[in-house]
């Protein structure tokens, strides 16, 4: 069944913070790939993440990570302390992409310039976490990101939604824009939805991040600092549906303010 969203927009329930429960047995536990260079930070890691409840792996650089290439693909998150002006540590994260390893990553890091940011979640990264924060928040960080990349459950999985040229399938999250495959991300895709449930209207930046991320999650200098990381992310959204129909023009922004998917002529 299909469900027009060319009139009115759908309302969206905004997604509810992670709960954090703990991990009770290693056989539920999620797998952390840990990769950390200082011999004692790394000790100190495993034992601080596994005392939360994580199964943790630790590796000591990036070559260890790629030669353990299963061990990736089957992880439910990697961990990476990054000194983000090296450019080694962003070319790690896009190999793994290469690689066909597409299981979310953390990075650990110190002070980064939000250009770095960008760069590193251009490249692939769910999210970053400041060294300073602690292990504590570490945790909590990397349990919203790991539930952030399960597919959401859909009250009717087999409902698709259509606007225009675009349709949405919440059994897979899968978009279509002409009835081809858009390969869009989870967090793309997300994007997408929330934008197009309200065609019509504008959605502030906040609201968008918060859907891309999770509710209150902060990155950037400053207050408004997560912008920059929010137009990152639509520019890579228009590219691939730009790649597919050259005259896309369907999402507007307007200045300070967020994006509009515009209805359907």
């Amino acid at each position: 069944m299909r469900t027009s969203l060319d009139q009115d927009a759908v309302s969206l329930a905004t997604a509810a913070p992670a709960m954090l429960a703990s991990v009770t047995s290693k056989a539920d536990a999620s797998r952390v790939l840990l990769v950390e260079d200082d011999p004692v930070h790394r000790d100190t890691l495993v034992d601080e993440l596994s005392k939360q409840g994580f199964d943790v792996q630790s590796f000591c650089d990036g070559a260890s990570l790629l030669a353990a290439l299963d061990a990736a693909v089957n992880a439910d998150v990697i961990v990476l302390h990054c000194d983000l002006p090296n450019p080694s540590d962003i070319d790690l994260l896009v190999t793994l992409r290469q690689q066909g390893v597409d299981v979310p990553v953390v990075l650990l890091t110190g002070q980064a310039p939000p250009a770095q940011e960008c760069l590193a979640f251009d490249s692939g990264a769910a999210d970053l976490v400041g060294e300073s924060r602690g292990v504590g928040v570490l945790a909590r960080r990397v349990k919203t990101v790991i539930k952030a990349s399960k597919p959401a459950e859909q009250p009717q999985s087999d409902t698709a939604m259509i606007c225009g040229k675009l349709l949405l399938r919440p059994d897979d999250s899968r978009a279509y824009w002409n009835d081809l495959d858009l390969g869009l991300t989870l967090g793309e895709y997300n994007i997408v939805y929330l934008l197009a449930s309200h065609v019509g209207r504008y959605v502030t930046y906040r609201a968008i991040y918060d859907r891309l991320h999770y509710e209150g999650f902060l990155a950037g200098t400053g207050a408004e600092g997560y912008r920059a990381n929010v137009r990152s992310i639509i520019k890579h959204i228009r590219s691939k549906f730009r790649a597919l129909d050259p005259t896309f023009d369907k999402i507007e922004n307007c200045n300070n303010f967020g994006y509009c998917w515009r209805k359907p002529a």
